[in-house]
C-alpha cells in the first residue's frame, strides 16, 4: 500500500477508537502547519482509562491517565514520526514511546514501521512491580493492535471508494527546495537503529505489507547453520527462522558477554518466551545472566543446602515423570504452613529453596533429554489442594509468593511444561484471584485445574500420568516420598532482625516491623481511610510480654509521633521502635473513640485480624503494656501473675506486625471466610467483637 493512503487511515485514529476502549478520548493542545502544509505538527492529550485494579486506582486517587501525543507529519520526506508521554504521575512513573511510518528505501510502495517505548518508575506507592506488570501488558496488547487497527481504518477508506491518496507535490506559489525557504518547525528525529542490529534482524521493525515481508530474516551463513540431527535431538522442531535467532542471539552473547555463555536450550526458551523477537529475548536474558551471576546462581545446587526445616516442612519434591518424559515435580500446598515457613525462614531461604527446585528441574530436563533421545525443555508440576483453606491467604504469605513467580518468570521462562492442580476447595479461587495477575499468559493456558475427585475421570490423571506412578496419597500405589508438611514449631520462628543478618539477600525490604511497647508508652499505628467500608486488616506476633490491642478513631489528625518518647523511663528502644500518636491531654470519647473492645495477647500468639471502618478520618492501631491483675477472690497473687511479672520485669514488650488497608469491594477475605479458618493453626479471639456496620475478626494461633 502507498504511504500517503496509510497516514490517512491512521488519522482516523482520532479523537476516539472503537478497536481500543481504554482511548476514551483526546483533545488538540497544540497545532502548527507549514505554509506548503508539508509540516504539520499536531499534540494532543489523550485521555486513558487503565485496565487496572479497583484498589490500584483507590491508591492512586485517579480514573483516568492522560499522555500527550505529539505527531510529526513531513510529506515532502513522507515520514511520520509520533512521540508520547505520560503527563498523569509525571514524577513518579516516566513513560515514553516513540514510533515511526517511513517509506522502504527499495520499494516505495512497502512501509516500515517502527517502534520503542521506555518505562522507568520511581515510586508509585508500594506497587512498583504491578504497575510495571500493568503498563508491559497495555503496551504489549497496543503492539500487538497496531496493524489490526491500520487494516480496520483502510477497509473503512476502501469501503467510502478511497483506494489511493497522490503523493504530496509542492504549490505551484512554492519555490523550490533551493529557493527562498518556508519557516519549519524541528520534526521529532527518527529512532536510529545501529547498524549491527539491522543487518543481524534485531530491530523491532515490522513491514505493513499485503503480500510479502522484505525484511523475512534470512538465515546464518552456511558455517554458522546448526546441524540438523543436533536441532532434533536436543532443540525440537525450529523453522529456518528460529534457528537464524538462534544463531545470532548466541552469537552476539559470545562477542558481548563476559563469563559463561549459556546452552542453546537456555537461550532457546528466552527466544520462545518473546515470540521469537531478538531484541526483547535479548533484554531478559542478559538481566537474567546479570542477575545469576550476582547471586551466584549457577553454583545453588553446589554450595547451598536446605535448612532442616525445609526439609521437614516444606511439602514438594520430584516424583518420577509424565507420560512425557518431562520431570515431574509434586507440590502438596494444602498441607503445607506458609506462615510457619516464611516466619522460620524468611524470604530469603524461601526463595533460594525455589531457585534450587528450578536448577535441579533444568539438570533433570537435561537427563530425560538423554534417556528418551528426544528434546525435553520443560517439566510438569502437581501441585495437592487438599488442605488448603483461608489460613493459606495469610496477606504477608501470598505477597511473597508473588515476588517469587516474579523472580521465576524473569529467569526460568518457558521451563513450565504443564501443570496439574488438584483437590481445588472452595477457596481456591480467591488465591486465583490474587496470583493469576501475576502470572504470564502463556503460562497460564498450561493450567489444567480439577475439583474434588474430578482428576480420577476422563480427561484426569491418567491422561497425563502413568497409573504405575501416581502418589498413593492421590489413589495411587506409588509411594511419595514428598514430606507431608505440617505445622512449623513456633520455637523456630525467627525476629525480623535475626532474619536480616541473614549472609545472602535476595531482596532487601521486609514484610514486618519491629516495636517496643513500655508502661506507660504504647505503640501506635496512625492509618488515614478516605473512602467508609475499608477493611484494615493486621498481622501481629507478641515476641515478649503480654500487650493489649486497641483500635481508635478519630476525626482528626494526632500530631507527628514522637519516636522512642518513652515518658519517663527516657530509655531508647534498640532493634524496635515506638511511637505515641494520641496526645495526652486527648479525651477518650471526646477527642477520640474506641472502635472495638480491647484484645488481650499473651506472650508467643500470633494474632491475625481486619476491621470494616464505619467512618472516614484516622483510624489508631495501638499495642499497650498490659499488667496482669491480682486474683479477685483472694489477696494472694496467682502464680501466674507472679511469672508473668517477673518475665516482664524491665516492663518492656515487643511485637512484630504488618497492616494494610484494603478496598472493600476488593476485599475477598471476608469475615465469614476468615471464621471459616478454625483449624489447629488458629482459633477464634472470645473478646471478637461484631457489629451491623462494624466488623472485626481476630484470631489468635495459640
Amino acid at each position: 500500500m502507498t504511504q500517503s493512503l496509510l497516514l490517512k487511515a491512521y488519522e482516523r485514529r482520532f479523537p476516539t477508537c472503537p478497536l481500543i476502549p481504554m482511548f476514551v478520548a483526546s483533545d488538540t493542545v497544540n497545532e502548527y502547519k507549514s505554509e506548503d502544509e508539508a509540516i504539520h505538527v499536531i499534540e494532543r492529550r489523550c485521555k486513558l482509562d487503565i485496565d487496572a485494579p479497583r484498589l490500584l486506582k483507590k491508591i492512586a486517587g485517579v480514573d483516568y491517565v492522560y499522555f500527550i501525543q505529539k505527531n510529526s507529519l513531513n510529506r515532502r520526506e513522507r515520514t511520520l514520526h509520533i512521540e508520547a508521554y505520560n503527563e498523569t504521575f509525571s514524577n513518579r512513573v516516566i513513560i515514553n514511546e516513540h514510533c515511526s511510518y517511513t517509506v522502504h528505501p527499495d520499494n516505495e510502495d512497502w512501509t516500515c514501521f517502527e517502534q520503542s517505548a521506555s518505562l522507568d518508575i520511581k515510586s508509585f506507592f508500594g506497587f512498583e512491580s504491578t504497575v510495571e506488570k500493568i503498563a508491559m501488558k497495555q503496551y504489549t496488547s497496543n503492539i500487538k493492535k497496531g496493524k489490526e487497527i491500520i487494516e480496520y481504518y483502510l477497509k473503512q477508506l476502501e469501503e467510502e471508494g478511497i483506494t489511493f491518496v497522490p503523493r504530496w507535490t509542492p504549490p505551484v506559489a512554492c519555490k523550490s527546495e533551493s529557493g527562498t525557504s518556508h519557516p519549519r518547525r524541528p520534526v521529532s528525529p527518527a529512532i536510529n537503529i545501529p547498524d549491527c542490529a539491522t543487518k543481524e534482524g534485531l530491530s523491532n521493525k515490522e513491514i505493513l505489507n499485503t503480500t510479502s515481508s522484505p525484511s523475512e530474516p534470512t538465515a546464518g551463513t552456511p558455517d554458522d547453520k546448526l546441524d540438523a540431527d543436533y536441532i532434533k535431538r536436543y532443540l525440537g522442531d525450529l523453522t529456518p527462522m528460529q534457528e537464524s535467532c538462534l544463531i545470532r542471539l548466541r552469537q552476539w552473547l559470545q562477542e558481548t558477554h563476559k563469563g559463561k555463555i549459556p546452552k542453546d536450550e537456555h537461550i532457546l526458551r528466552f527466544l520462545r518466551a518473546r515470540d521469537f523477537n531478538i531484541d526483547k529475548a535479548r533484554e531478559i536474558l542478559c538481566q537474567s545472566l546479570t542477575w545469576r551471576k550476582q547471586h551466584q546462581v549457577d553454583y545453588i545446587l553446589d554450595t547451598w543446602n536446605p535448612p532442616q526445616v525445609l526439609q521437614d516442612y516444606y511439602a514438594g519434591g520430584w516424583h518420577h515423570h509424565d507420560k512425557d518424559g518431562r520431570p515431574l515435580y509434586v507440590l502438596r500446598l494444602g498441607q503445607m504452613d506458609t506462615k510457619g515457613l516464611v516466619r522460620a525462614l524468611g524470604e530469603e531461604a524461601l526463595l533460594r529453596y525455589v531457585l534450587s527446585i528450578n536448577e535441579e528441574g533444568l539438570r533433570r530436563c537435561e537427563e530425560n533429554t538423554k534417556v528418551f533421545g528426544r528434546p525435553i525443555s520443560s517439566w510438569t508440576c502437581l501441585v495437592d489442594l487438599e488442605g488448603l483453606n483461608m489460613r493459606h491467604l495469610w496477606r504477608p504469605g501470598v505477597k511473597a509468593l508473588l515476588r517469587i513467580i516474579e523472580v521465576v518468570e524473569a529467569n526460568y521462562p518457558e521451563t513450565l511444561g504443564r501443570l496439574l492442580i488438584l483437590r481445588a476447595p472452595r477457596v481456591f479461587p480467591v488465591l486465583w484471584t490474587l496470583v493469576s495477575p501475576f502470572i504470564d499468559d502463556n503460562t497460564r493456558k498450561k493450567f489444567l485445574i480439577y475439583a474434588g475427585n474430578d482428576y480420577q475421570g476422563p480427561g484426569g490423571l491418567l491422561d497425563y500420568i502413568d497409573k504405575e506412578i501416581i502418589p498413593d496419597f492421590l489413589g495411587g500405589e506409588c509411594m511419595c516420598e514428598v514430606p507431608e508438611g505440617g505445622l512449623v514449631p513456633k520455637s523456630l520462628y525467627r525476629t525480623a532482625e535475626e532474619l536480616e543478618n541473614e549472609d545472602i539477600k535476595l531482596w532487601t525490604e521486609t514484610i514486618y516491623q519491629s516495636a517496643s511497647v513500655f508502661k506507660g508508652a504504647p505503640h501506635e499505628v496512625l492509618i488515614q481511610i478516605v473512602d467508609a467500608s475499608s477493611v484494615i486488616t493486621w498481622d501481629f506476633d507478641v515476641c515478649k510480654g503480654d500487650i493489649v490491642f486497641n483500635i481508635f478513631h478519630s476525626k482528626r489528625a494526632p500530631q507527628p509521633p514522637k519516636k522512642d518518647s518513652l515518658g519517663a523511663h527516657s530509655i531508647t528502644s534498640p532493634g524496635g521502635n515506638n511511637v505515641q500518636l494520641i496526645d495526652k491531654v486527648w479525651q477518650l470519647g471526646c477527642d477520640y473513640s474506641m472502635v472495638e473492645s480491647p484484645l488481650i495477647c499473651k506472650e508467643g500468639e500470633s494474632v491475625q485480624g481486619s476491621h470494616v471502618t464505619r467512618w472516614p478520618g484516622f483510624y489508631i492501631l495501638q499495642w499497650k503494656f498490659h499488667s496482669m491483675p491480682a486474683c479477685a477472690t483472694t489477696n494472694l497473687p496467682r502464680v501466674d501473675d507472679v511469672l508473668a511479672s517477673l518475665q516482664v520485669s524491665s516492663h518492656k514488650c515487643k511485637v512484630m506486625y504488618y497492616t494494610e488497608v484494603i478496598g472493600s469491594e476488593d476485599f475477598r477475605g471476608s469475615m465469614t471466610s476468615l471464621e471459616s479458618s478454625h483449624s489447629g493453626f488458629s482459633q477464634l479471639s472470645a473478646a471478637t467483637t461484631s457489629s451491623s456496620q462494624s466488623h472485626s475478626s481476630s484470631m489468635i494461633s495459640r
